[in-house]
């Protein structure tokens, strides 16, 4: 008899063990599987801390608007996530934004009465009902059932309650404690629960263009209202937010290029020609002209304001064109600003190449009242969006493209000027100085046709006055202005007898004039708020392209 309640107990306790084996995937030591859970659940911080040094670059074009929220209640708060929530409509008069989830994916319950699953399933399915048989075995219980034992904690067991976790909600599953995969839930993974919102007060979010936000969204929850009458969305009270509540304590430093078949291109005077290049789609410039890639092109010939009293052969004229390749240079060093505090420092410019090649002919006008004569030729907008890291930034780029000429009415020029070079302009943030302006320009230029006659002077300029901001604010005015200036003066003598002599000399130059401000707006980065306008500093730069002299008797 003692032998046969040995040989039952045995049975049970070797199905217990195969169970188990099942259960760990037949591994040597069944710790080692936790373990790694336990150990990946730890490596997890220092992957995050691995993406403080977030890449910059263009945000994706498929078409998607992105999206990053920041959780208010968080302990990382400042550390912004993708999100697949959507801005569906702004009002920036009243501050009030609704949101919305993705469409919900229904996925069908599923049941897998496999062992392995079934074990594995954690606490509550059939493992528990195997080790409350071990125990029942080894006090003694098991003995006396024999076989019964065996039965009871068998797999079948295991694959009836993962099947019932399948359903809305399982007995075994809904205990304290437990864990239950979305997945096998009839509710969507992707949807909130039943009477909860997508935010919460207190969670920033960072947006792409969305309805009523063209300029992008970076806005903090104030108030939930509610959910919306059709119920696809939940209304939310917003107030600005500021980068460094999205950004947090990471650091993020590169140039995006821009666009420029983004651009938004208005001519304001008949004659002005657009082109451009485009990895992929090539588009040639005036007379054949091939553009460097990324690179925009604006021609323009218009006639200018002349000289009273000068003849039909004086009648001036600008003819040319402007070539740039815009970047965003961004930056972000958010040291010390976990706590709310601003970033250690920060940089938003407009940097790029520059190449122009144009002409000034005949006798223009004189000033008025001192003031130079400036015609806008041509306004671009464009708002490239930036991905730093997970949160979209939005960029508002605005270009105004001109000539301005300031002459005293005497000089009559035929004069062309091929000019070459690159540009950096934006605000940039330290501790130590604040907020000082940056204003950098190299550029070289080439005389390709010098004539002057008369005495007087004249200046031509065609260049761009560019504003940059972030999600609508202004933040950097720049005005860059390449050049030409001619001047020519004459001395004549005389006698008595009728004879005399003149002599003149002219000269040609070439030059850059580069200035700005920084504004309040900057204040966005999170940083201390300035009350008043800074300038950049002014650049001026000219050389000398060519001269002249000459004598009559």
């Amino acid at each position: 008899m003692h032998k046969l309640r040995r040989h039952a107990l045995l049975s049970a306790l070797s199905a217990i063990t195969v169970a188990t084996l099942v259960a760990t995937g037949c591994s040597n030591d069944s710790s080692s599987t936790a373990d790694k859970a336990r150990a990946a659940a730890v490596e997890t911080p220092e992957a995050a801390a691995a993406e403080e040094q977030l890449a910059v670059v263009s945000a994706p074009t498929d078409g998607a608007t992105p999206a990053a929220v920041a959780d208010g209640n968080a302990v990382d708060q400042g550390k912004a996530k993708k999100s697949t929530l959507k801005v569906a409509s702004y009002d920036r008069k009243t501050g009030r934004a609704v949101i919305a989830a993705p469409p919900a994916r229904v996925t069908e319950p599923t049941a897998d009465p496999s062992p392995s699953k079934s074990a594995a399933t954690g606490p509550g399915s059939g493992s528990d009902a195997e080790s409350d048989a071990e125990s029942g075995s080894e006090s003694g219980a098991a003995a006396e059932q024999g076989r019964d034992a065996e039965r009871d904690s068998g797999p079948e067991k295991g694959a009836q309650r993962n099947s019932e976790s399948g359903s809305a909600s399982g007995s075994a599953d809904d205990g304290p404690g437990s864990e239950r995969d979305p997945a096998s839930s009839s509710a969507p993974a992707s949807a909130p629960a039943a009477g909860s919102h997508p935010v919460a007060v207190g969670d920033v979010i960072a947006s792409a263009p969305a309805p009523g936000a063209p300029d992008g969204l970076l806005a903090k929850v104030t108030d939930i209202v509610g959910t919306t009458e059709d119920g696809s969305g939940t209304t939310v009270q917003t107030e600005p937010a500021e980068l460094n509540s999205v950004l947090g304590e990471s650091k993020a430093d590169g140039a995006v290029p821009v666009d420029p078949s983004t651009m938004d291109i208005d001519p304001l005077v008949q004659g002005v020609k657009v082109s451009w290049a485009k990895t992929g789609d090539l588009t040639f410039g005036p007379q054949g002209a091939k553009l460097p890639l990324g690179s925009l092109r604006i021609d323009v010939g218009a006639a200018v304001e002349t000289a009273a009293g000068a003849p039909a052969s004086a009648a001036a004229s600008v003819h040319g064109f402007v070539q740039l390749a815009p970047e965003v240079a961004f930056s972000y060093d958010g040291s010390g600003a976990g706590t709310g505090a601003a970033p250690g420092g920060a940089f938003l410019g407009l940097t790029g190449d520059w190449a122009s090649k144009w002409s000034l002919k005949g006798r223009a006008a004189g000033t008025t009242d001192g003031k130079p004569v400036r015609v806008p030729f041509a306004e671009l907008h464009a708002d490239p969006v930036i991905q730093v890291g997970p949160v979209p930034i939005v960029v508002n780029l605005d270009l105004v493209c001109y000539f301005q000429v300031d002459a005293d009415g005497r000089v009559t020029v035929d004069v062309e000027q091929d000019l070459k070079g690159d540009f950096r302009v934006g605000g940039n943030f330290t501790w130590a100085k604040g907020w000082t302006g940056v204003s950098e320009s190299k550029m070289t230029g080439e005389p390709l046709k010098a004539t002057v006659t008369a005495t007087g002077k004249v200046k031509a300029a065609l260049g761009a006055e560019a504003t940059i901001g972030l999600y609508g604010t202004v933040g950097v005015t720049a005005d860059l202005a390449p050049y030409l200036r001619a001047e020519a003066d004459a001395t004549a003598e005389g006698s008595a007898n009728g004879t005399g002599s003149a002599k003149g000399a002219w000269a040609l130059y070439g030059g850059v004039d580069l200035t700005g401000t920084l504004n309040i707006q900057l204040s966005i980065f999170g940083t201390p708020i300035f009350q008043k306008k800074i300038p950049l500093g002014a650049l001026h730069e000219e050389w000398l392209l060519t001269k002249g002299e000459a004598a009559t008797a």
